[in-house]
């Protein structure tokens, strides 16, 4: 049975209720710790488990005779010792790997004779490059409009390699956006899970993952820039709103790849980059068409 889309309604859980009165409230954490603890809460208790432990033992010796006290020093230096021996893993990489099996390479094949199956970054300039996301594990798929228009055929590639000819089933041309559906499909097909952009909010972490010049999976890590920007396209022809601006590096073929939140959730899909010059790379300026268009081309508002 083929899962439904997954949803995320928020991106920031509920404040916790009040404690009662008869509850005695926990000793204040340390800014410093608190906010480690905010970002890797698993790793972070783990290892609050172990300093527990140590501080109980250094206590008992602690009241010996002859022994001094346990000081803020000792569970620094005890802590640094931890992470330097088991460093945590960054924010991005967490949500690369939470990701990651979701991400497709997009390929406009121009002709009925290419196939896509040889070389294909040899010929990236003779081709139509580009990212997407898995939003449904039937095969169903979100990327750019502009990656799969006027090509004869589009070929996707999953993260486990395999390779499936793909038709379009679904367009949004006013936002730029394709729904694709792959013909054939890899064992355990994940798919990603999308998040409201209701809370979402300028200098909130990012990150965006594609194919760039037909090179990857790659990531690349930044944070919201602004949110309901415009963009016009350089001949002027298209005209998107209500952007998210974000300043994680994206370049041509990051194009239909997902915009994602630290824990792994779609925001948007990756649509354009700002260059005032005649070169198209990347200057700090990228643009995602949020995940709520961008479900409803696929026919299926989430939100």
């Amino acid at each position: 049975m083929k899962k439904a889309p997954l949803y995320s309604r928020t991106r920031r859980p509920p404040p916790p209720p009040p404690a009662a009165e008869a509850v005695a409230s926990p000793p204040a954490v340390p800014g410093r710790w608190r906010r480690l603890l905010a970002r890797h809460p698993g790793p972070v208790w783990g290892l609050g488990g172990v300093l527990v432990a140590m501080a109980l033992m250094l206590g008992v010796l602690g009241l010996r005779p002859g022994q001094r006290a346990i000081t803020q020093d000792d569970i620094d230096a005890a802590v640094r010792h931890s992470l330097e021996k088991e460093p945590l893993p960054s924010a991005a990489a967490k949500a690369y790997e939470a990701i990651i099996p979701s991400i497709v390479r997009v390929v406009g094949l121009m002709n009925d004779k290419d196939t896509g199956e040889t070389n294909p970054e040899q010929r990236a300039m003779e081709r139509s490059l580009g990212s997407g996301v898995v939003i449904i594990d039937n095969g169903t798929i979100l990327t750019n409009l502009h990656v799969v228009s006027g090509s004869k055929k589009v070929r996707v590639t999953f993260a486990n390699g395999h390779e499936s000819e793909a038709v379009m089933v679904g367009a949004q041309p006013e936002s730029d956006l394709a729904v694709l559906k792959a013909l054939s499909l890899p064992d355990d097909l994940q798919a990603a899970t999308m998040r409201s952009t209701a809370d979402l909010r300028p200098g909130d972490e990012v990150i965006a993952v594609g194919f760039p010049f037909g090179i990857g999976p790659s990531v690349s890590s930044g944070v919201v820039s602004g949110l309901k920007r415009e963009f016009r396209s350089a001949e002027g022809e298209k005209r998107l709103t209500n952007l998210i601006q974000f300043d994680a590096a994206a370049n041509p073929g990051n194009s239909g790849g997902p915009l994602v939140t630290t824990d792994g959730q779609v925001v948007g899909v990756v649509t354009a980059i700002l260059n005032p010059s005649e070169q198209r790379t990347f200057i700090g300026i990228g643009f995602a068409v949020p995940i709520e268009n961008a479900a409803q081309a696929a026919g299926m508002p989430p939100f």
